[in-house]
């Protein structure tokens, strides 16, 4: 196999990727977001009109990627994890656009994305042997570990859109965030390893934006190759926080995209969380994530 087509279906974006096994370069992608875990919380259900977003998307990345469905690679995540028809769902999919999508738990997540992060970090030609890797995800929160070869890794249950969904007032937003930092704390001390020996590396959309911002780009400037191993600190995330309260919905959509307005502010909340959890007072951005590792890990089982 000298290509590949990966999916992933999140709970807020769908993202696809071509890639080609061979120079380990990116032939074509397609990015959109489809909001799936609309109503999640409410109704525990993927709704119908969530549905029809997906297949929409799927048909619109045929046309832009070019690559025949059923043989595509395709995962999704928290938000089908937790939806009570997403067998339904899953089967609406393959029989109206032929893509078979896999629910995959988060330990797998978590190593999918670990893949494509030690890629990316040889690529951009940083140190990858102790790193804390964070992916911020619509539905869950994937806390990654890695020592050189070995890692260990955690997702939490809660995620940009769960969260915006359950706390519309900062004050109970906070006081979530508090008890969310208290369990990460715990499972880290679990672990019994020294922070301040660890880099920190983050990765999907919320980190990306608050990069994309420092570097002065927006929505449809933005260019994941110049995103890529951007150092962002607690000053960039507050620098942005103040750019979104001064700013009108309108110039909000053109800096972060249609279907994210209503979600980055507590992305970066979540996100500052991490650094105080962590200790650390900068990061490491970069925009390869799960649908990465999905087509870096296809493309290594062919060659076995």
């Amino acid at each position: 196999m000298n290509e590949v087509v990966s999916i992933d279906l999140g709970s807020n974006s769908f993202r696809v990727l071509k890639y080609d096994c061979r120079n380990e370069k990116i032939l074509a992608e397609y990015n959109e977001v489809v909001g799936m875990a609309d109503g999640l919380v409410e109704t525990n259900r993927i709704s119908k009109d969530a549905m029809q977003r997906v297949i929409e998307a799927i048909n619109k990345s045929v046309e832009i990627v070019n690559y025949d469905t059923k043989k595509a690679v395709a995962v999704t995540t928290a938000a089908m994890r937790k939806a009570k028809n997403n067998q339904e769902v899953l089967k609406y999919f393959k029989d109206e656009t032929g893509v078979d999508f896999t629910i995959i738990d988060g330990k797998e997540e978590a190593r999918l994305t670990l893949l494509a992060v030690k890629y990316a970090l040889k690529r951009e030609k940083i140190n990858s042997s102790k790193f804390i890797l964070l992916d911020i995800g619509g539905g869950s929160t994937e806390i990654i570990v890695n020592n050189n070869d070995t890692y260990k890794s955690h997702s939490f249950d809660f995620g940009i859109v769960t969260m915006t969904q359950e706390y519309l007032h900062y004050h109970a937003l906070n006081s979530d965030l508090e008890k969310r930092k208290k369990e990460i704390k715990k499972y880290l001390d679990s672990l019994e390893i020294n922070l301040d020996d660890y880099t920190f590396v983050a990765t999907a959309g919320t980190p990306t934006t608050v990069a994309a911002v420092k570097l002065g780009q927006d929505f449809f400037s933005y260019d994941k190759d110049v995103v890529n191993g951007t150092i962002v600190n607690l000053d960039d995330l507050q620098t942005c926080l103040t750019l979104l309260s001064n700013s009108s919905k309108e110039e909000i959509t053109k800096l972060v995209g249609r279907g994210r307005v209503e979600f980055i502010e507590v992305g970066i909340f979540i996100y500052q969380a991490i650094y105080e959890v962590l200790g650390k007072s900068e990061s490491i951005v970069l925009d390869d994530g799960l649908r990465e590792g999905v087509a870096i890990n296809a493309c290594l089982k062919c060659k076995t």
